[in-house]
């Protein structure tokens, strides 16, 4: 099987002025898509308002690993209701790419930025994202709830949820998980039933404190 290769545009400085702050230049550079993932990490992008499923769709469409977090809402109308889907953290799509190359991700009509500290981009958590998706992926039922820090964390360690991490809020009548991206200050409350895993099955991973 013959190597896919990417050519790819980024910034590298060029020189330091005033306080730290440095020139760039975009340099044109090839790397093999296998060594692009095992340098990609999972970023947040900032995104025009309702335009999370477009950019996705676009992203995905030029290669890339995206994460568009949904959940079911309902509306009432009259005597008439329906569900339709939204995003758990309207504003921001999750995308997987290797920083260095970032060019094309943000010229992607929509995409406003990458989050981070001021104008350095941060890398979202593995164990954060991946919870997220092995929730949706055992479609347990999900909903967004005020960020939470403190509390004991647990690890799922069996079951279509193993490896899901997150602060417990309860344990009856069904277990009830908070599941944050830490970098976007937003939390999901995850309800799993008491036949999808025990408490048994739970370790604790650490207590969140301030």
């Amino acid at each position: 099987m013959s190597r896919q290769d990417r050519t790819l545009r980024y910034f590298e400085p060029t020189q330091k002025i005033g306080s730290g702050l440095a020139l760039e230049r975009a340099v044109t550079a090839t790397m093999p898509d296998d060594e692009m993932m095992r340098t990609s990490q999972w970023f947040a992008l900032a995104v025009k308002p309702r335009l999370e499923e477009p950019v996705a769709k676009t992203l995905r469409a030029g290669g890339y690993d995206t994460f568009l977090p949904l959940y079911r809402r309902q509306h009432s109308q009259g005597t008439r209701s329906w569900d339709y889907e939204v995003p758990l953290f309207p504003g921001y799509v999750c995308c997987r790419f290797d920083i260095r190359f970032r060019m094309p991700v943000l010229t992607t009509p929509g995409v406003i930025q990458v989050l981070g500290a001021g104008n350095t981009p941060l890398a979202l958590s593995d164990v954060e994202v991946a919870s997220l998706q092995a929730a949706l992926r055992a479609n347990c039922p999900v909903q967004p709830f005020p960020y939470v820090r403190t509390g004991k964390r647990v690890r799922i360690e069996e079951g279509l949820l193993a490896g899901t991490e997150g602060i417990v809020l309860s344990f009856k009548p069904t277990l009830r998980l908070i599941l944050s991206l830490t970098l976007l200050q937003r939390s999901v409350l995850l309800e799993v039933e008491h036949g999808q895993v025990s408490e048994s099955r739970l370790s604790c991973v650490a207590y969140s404190g301030d």
